[in-house]
């Protein structure tokens, strides 16, 4: 269970850094919103630290969650709409390829930004499953994506943080929901 709130927070704390007002001219879905977010921050980035986070502390298990299909979404449209014969097998595991291809790629060509990209649409997907109720009381599942998330999101929040502290002159745009009295 402490598993399950530690990561809920986490994702709490790195929303509630990434969030902001526009007006609806400007709009993005929200996994446009957190990558031109990370592209920001690793533009400002100037100690690499997400960098040094990507490429010597989480290397492994960065490996392990982008080649895990229980946090690629195509594998659950595949799972849930597999009754409509939307989404076939076949076209899961094609994108889920491909997907890889292009994470290996980016390790490769050590693009922090694409990896952390990447990541977080796999962590938006683990999110998802946790709280949309793919997740129960004392399961083994889900687990290890979350203990990996989990030990990465507590490294990572604390770090944007300090970047966006640094930058303050940079315009991180209003919060969503400011405090009202």
């Amino acid at each position: 269970m402490i598993l399950i709130v530690n990561l809920s927070f986490l994702l709490i704390a790195f929303n509630a850094a990434y969030a902001n007002e526009l007006d609806d001219s400007m709009r993005f879905s929200e996994q446009e919103t957190f990558k031109n977010f990370i592209k920001r921050l690793c533009e400002l980035d100037k100690d690499s630290h997400l960098a040094n986070l990507v490429w010597h502390e989480f290397t492994g298990s960065i490996r392990v969650l982008l080649t895990n299909k229980y946090v690629f979404k195509p594998f659950w449209d595949f799972h849930r709409e597999k009754q409509n014969n939307n989404v076939t097998e076949l076209k899961w595991q094609k994108s889920f390829k491909n997907a890889n291809i292009k994470a290996h790629k980016a390790l490769g060509n050590k693009d922090t930004q694409a990896v952390l990209a990447i990541i977080f649409s796999r962590l938006y997907t683990l999110r998802n499953q946790l709280l949309h109720g793919g997740a129960t009381y004392n399961s083994s599942t889900n687990r290890e994506q979350m203990r990996d998330a989990v030990a990465f999101l507590s490294k990572f929040v604390p770090i944007i943080i300090n970047i966006m502290l640094e930058n303050g002159d940079v315009i991180w745009g209003d919060a969503c929901f400011p405090v009202v009295a």
